[in-house]
């Protein structure tokens, strides 16, 4: 609430927030009238949709092949295995992505060694959108993997038992059970990320490609534009405002999503 407040003013250290004057829309026109926004509003929503939508399936995918694991042994140790990047932190994640791609790095000095010519994967702008959604979903695959997962142990048996004695096999066991059980539990993890869809993490984006100006067209992201902005012009205000702009815009889409989840099937509805 306080972001929404400091959005319309003009904060003067001097006077405080409640004496500052107000400036209507002016602290929204720095970021609407940049030549920059286009690309960064792009790259925010394309990033995420991505990361929505490939990464929701992988983790029901990996969900469904934990579930299938009979030793308890091995389930523990595919899940510490998985689960275990979570924790990491997006600095630690960035270095350990520059021991392999950097000019060094493992990768780069191994395709040097079988007789590729020498590959900066730090200047080539078209590569890093594959290695953020490759990063990004490594990282947290196992944490979403893990809730679905949940939702899985939480079907009944019984299902399961009366398709086997049916003659069904696994396959279509996942088909006609699995996935249309775990159906509400997918629609609201999605629309929870819709709801952040115009946000993105910015230790990814920031810490990983090591702010190299010549990928901030494809690394550049409004929570990474507005920090850079911040830096240079010290106005909080500023930032508040394109805050407010992001959480309004999340809030309206998932009004959307939810409206067509509703139209679709009303007890996979979010509210």
């Amino acid at each position: 609430m306080g972001g929404i407040f400091i959005a319309f003013k003009n904060i003067n250290y001097t006077d405080g927030i409640f004496h500052s004057p107000w400036v209507g829309f002016d602290n929204f026109k720095f970021f609407f009238t940049s030549s920059d926004a286009w690309i960064v509003v792009r790259n925010t929503l394309a990033y995420n949709t991505i990361f929505i939508v490939v990464g929701t399936l992988l983790s029901v995918l990996f969900a469904i092949l934990l579930n299938e694991i009979v030793s308890r042994r091995i389930l523990k140790a595919y899940q510490t295995i998985f689960f275990f990047p979570y924790f990491f932190s997006w600095v630690i994640v960035a270095y350990m992505a520059y021991s392999f791609l950097g000019p060094h790095g493992i990768i780069t000095s191994y395709m040097e060694r079988i007789g590729n010519q020498s590959f900066d994967f730090y200047t080539e702008t078209w590569i890093w959108p594959i290695l953020l959604t490759f990063i990004n979903i490594w990282k947290g695959l196992g944490y979403v993997s893990i809730i679905f997962y949940a939702g899985i142990l939480g079907i009944s048996q019984e299902y399961y038992e009366a398709a086997a004695i049916d003659g069904a096999s696994k396959l279509q066991m996942v088909r006609t059970i699995t996935i249309p059980l775990l159906m509400p539990l997918i629609t609201i993890m999605t629309l929870l990320s819709i709801g952040k869809i115009f946000y993105s993490d910015f230790g990814l984006f920031f810490f990983v490609p090591r702010e190299i100006g010549q990928l901030y067209p494809v690394t550049q992201v409004i929570d990474t534009y507005v920090y850079r902005m911040l830096k240079v012009s010290g106005d909080i205000g500023m930032s508040s405002a394109v805050g407010l702009f992001q959480s309004t815009m999340g809030f309206i889409i998932v009004l959307i999503s939810n409206f067509i989840v509703r139209k679709v099937d009303e007890e996979n509805k979010l509210f």
